[in-house]
């Protein structure tokens, strides 16, 4: 069993299986709140208005460099540490995946639209989105759960996951750097836009194949939902985050995106599906249809670890 789960499939399936199980400890500081006091840091002291746009790319390069880099070299020396400790390895890998976490975040958001409570609902989704929350009537609520939850598969699930199998414990802390600079630093707003550069453009090439396969395992599980990701997804902004909100979409028969509201401000969006604004009974069935399209994740995984056994 130990040489089962010392290969990266098993090593990885069991990463997630323990983090489905057990999830993470809320009384635990996580380890990406390190990451994050590290860049905010670095922000304040390098991302200077006194500095030219050039210097602050630069600038922004280099931090992403160091607290990625720093990350890797940790998931390597720990790797090395638990080499003869697979299921240590594994519980040390679960910490960078979020299946659980995700959905125990998304389920109190249709259990207050379940109840009648849109009060409670707003609350509940602020907690997962960024955009404004205080005028959103059920359908928009439902809407942005959706949303949350279809690109958070991805982020939060598939990407780690994939770089977990690919690299292993490096490769997945370095992912976990970067995705956590693009949310900190990767926007287009006049302060970060120079500094944050590399951040952006770092998260997108490391989850254009992740979030592919996010938007075809919703698909797959939903039997439907194809031709809408493939539709659609290219007019998001971002280049991967519309293929698995899209799928979710099409696999629901439901209409997402749309015009939204950041801190006050309203912002135009593409809109994902033919259908009907979603409901409660919705966010319900793309709940069901995220855990299926988990299931169908382990159920590949294990597949390649079969594979991967008889090399």
């Amino acid at each position: 069993m130990a040489e089962l789960a010392w290969t990266p499939p098993w090593r990885t399936l069991a990463a997630l299986g323990l983090e489905a199980a057990l999830g993470y400890p809320d009384r635990l500081p996580h380890p990406v709140t390190w990451i994050g006091a590290a860049l905010d840091r670095l922000e304040r002291s390098w991302n200077q208005p006194r500095y030219s746009d050039r210097t602050r790319r630069a600038l922004g390069v280099l931090t992403l460099g160091a607290v990625a880099g720093v990350s890797a070299l940790a998931g390597a020396g720990l790797q090395k540490l638990l080499a003869r400790r697979p299921w240590m390895l594994a519980a040390a890998a679960s910490v960078g995946l979020a299946q659980r976490s995700l959905y125990d975040h998304v389920e109190p958001v249709a259990r207050a639209l379940d109840t009648g409570d849109p009060m409670a609902a707003r609350r509940a989704v602020s907690r997962i989105v960024g955009r404004d929350v205080d005028r959103l009537d059920p359908a928009g609520i439902a809407a942005a759960g959706l949303e949350s939850l279809a690109e958070s598969f991805n982020d939060g699930v598939v990407a780690p996951a994939f770089w977990l199998l690919a690299g292993g414990l490096p490769g997945l802390f370095a992912y976990k750097a970067v995705n956590t600079a693009d949310s900190m630093i990767g926007h287009m707003e006049p302060r970060w836009r120079a500094f944050g550069w590399a951040a952006a453009r770092a998260d997108d090439l490391l989850n254009l194949v992740p979030a592919r396969i996010a938007g075809l395992l919703i698909v797959l599980v939903g039997r439907r939902g194809l031709r809408t990701m493939l539709r659609d997804a290219p007019a998001h902004a971002s280049p991967n985050a519309g293929w698995p909100e899209a799928a979710m979409a099409g696999a629901l028969g439901v209409s997402l995106g749309g015009p939204a509201s950041y801190d006050g401000v309203p912002t135009a969006r593409p809109r994902f599906g033919n259908g009907p604004a979603p409901t409660a009974r919705d966010l319900r069935r793309g709940l069901r249809l995220y855990v299926r399209a988990c299931a169908l994740l382990w159920a590949a995984i294990a597949a390649g670890g079969l594979v991967w056994r008889r090399r």
